[in-house]
């Protein structure tokens, strides 16, 4: 199994036909030219010297673009290092909501408008428990949502991750009140008011002509389709899982972390690349989470990559409640005060290679020719003038 090939080298591999073959959106387009650039002389970088052996080592500049996989563990870093400061003392839970395949179709020809109702949706069953007396809260809930649009196997799967510390702001008492523990919201009620919701908002959006319907969706135009559709995903159950996440601060945060910055697959999953065909690993969740082989050619494996590029200024990570960006910072010093728990202290700021070793162990300063000098930057490679954008066909409407 080989450890050096990306997922970049799988796109790389096909592009020239991949891109003659399809018409690629602008932003699924740049993306992927971003990937291929990725840690490559396109991007410029430096040279680094050992000094033990002398030797010169070239280090390219990372694209740092949200869905490629070699820049995520950077970028989860920056991200966990601001939210340590947000951790509350309390148990917190963890809660996936998911669309019913049904309108897999109808929610890729309306991506930014369907998926905006996930998130809404989500809010509007969460806050709307919370505030009910029969679940003995009655306050506000501060959490935040990661957008996942993917399965193991990359074919679509659009779910919502969210992340709830266990308890609501009472804001007119400065209260806070705790959940019960290892219990937040009843799965089955939360599941039927999440399908109701969703099920009244596209019927909202069809009576406003607010919905395309394109590629996989054409056939939902018609009145009689529409009204058939309705009436399956109404008698279909659909999955809302509710779970506590581990206790502990410090476990919490790294269980937070698992999912905010996924892409669609990592390059870890992908173990070779022979003769156009590409096999990656994926964990079988009907099969007591097994870990299984699929092999794809290329070309498809590079589509499916490709679905789960999300719209230029589509926002995965979302906050909400007494979390919002509005007001996270006088909520998060007024919740402290009333559970007495000090500010947090100002964390020891580390360098990205500091970080990196203490969380994998892997020293990125090591010379990987002696492997005991250390590399230091003795001169830049000069960043190229980048060329026209790789995406060259006019893209679908």
């Amino acid at each position: 199994m080989s450890a050096t090939i990306r997922v970049a080298d799988v796109i790389r591999s096909c592009w020239d036909a991949y891109n003659s073959a399809n018409r690629l959106p602008p932003h699924v387009g740049n993306a992927l030219r971003h990937i291929l650039e990725c840690r490559t002389a396109a991007l410029g970088g430096h040279w680094y010297e050992c000094d033990r052996c002398r030797s010169e080592v070239p280090l390219y500049n990372s694209c740092q673009d949200r869905n490629c996989p070699t820049c995520q563990t950077s970028a989860k870093e920056k991200w966990l290092a601001k939210r340590r400061e947000e951790v509350l003392p309390v148990q917190y839970f963890h809660t996936v909501f998911t669309l019913p395949h049904t309108l897999n179709g109808l929610v890729d020809a309306n991506r930014r408008l369907l998926l905006g109702e996930l998130f809404s949706t989500a809010n509007w069953v969460l806050q709307s428990f919370a505030h009910d007396p029969q679940w003995r809260l009655e306050g506000q809930l501060g959490f935040f949502a990661v957008l996942h649009t993917w399965t193991q196997k990359l074919q679509l799967h659009f779910h919502l991750h969210c992340v709830i510390p266990g308890g609501v702001w009472r804001r007119a008492s400065r209260e806070w009140v705790h959940c019960r523990d290892e219990w937040l919201f009843g799965k089955e009620q939360l599941s039927a008011a999440f399908r109701n919701r969703y099920i009244n908002r596209l019927r909202a959006l069809r009576r406003r002509s607010k919905l395309r319907y394109v590629g996989a969706a054409a056939e939902l135009a018609s009145d009689a389709a529409w009204s058939d559709l309705l009436s399956r995903i109404a008698d279909q159950k659909w999955i809302v899982f509710p779970k506590a996440a581990p206790a502990g601060t410090d476990r919490a945060l790294e269980y937070i972390g698992r999912y905010t910055h996924k892409v669609g697959i990592s390059d870890y999953r992908i173990s070779s690349l022979k003769h156009g065909v590409v096999t990656f690993s994926w964990r079988d969740r009907d099969d007591n989470n097994q870990i299984k082989y699929a092999k794809l050619p290329a070309m498809e494996f590079t589509k499916r990559f490709a679905y789960h590029i999300l719209p230029k200024g589509f926002h995965k990570i979302r906050y909400y409640g007494w979390l919002s960006a509005a007001n996270r910072t006088t909520n998060l010093e007024a919740i402290r005060k009333a559970l007495d728990v000090p500010e947090p202290e100002e964390a020891e700021q580390q360098s990205l290679p500091e970080q990196i070793l203490q969380r994998t162990g892997i020293d990125i300063t090591a010379c990987p020719n002696c492997h005991g000098g250390r590399l230091k930057a003795t001169r830049r490679i000069v960043y190229p003038n980048r060329g026209p954008p790789i995406c060259t066909r006019k893209p679908t409407a």
